[in-house]
């Protein structure tokens, strides 16, 4: 699956999450996990498998924008496929 995340510099407070594009977010279309800089990446990597209420559809793409947004910011993702991140 091609990865929907694109880089967004402008990061504010958690309060000005809802002025994130929908594309610096791991769920685009739930608005989870924003990937707006190396800690947040790192983050959502390792909460991947507690986000709820999202279908293998919506991994499969929150992985290929995990690992789009990691490369970016320099952040080692040993996995390949998102079956093989830790529960």
């Amino acid at each position: 699956m091609e990865a929907t995340w694109q880089p967004y510099e402008k990061h504010g407070d958690l309060s000005e999450r809802s002025d994130l594009p929908n594309s610096v977010f791991a769920y685009p279309g739930q608005r989870k996990e924003p990937l707006t800089d190396a800690s947040h990446v790192r983050n959502a990597l390792a909460r991947f498998n507690q986000v709820i209420d999202v279908s293998d559809e919506d991994r499969e793409l929150a992985a290929a924008n995990i690992k789009k947004a990691a490369a970016y910011y320099g952040v080692d993702v040993s996995e390949h496929d998102w079956h093989e991140v830790d529960v």
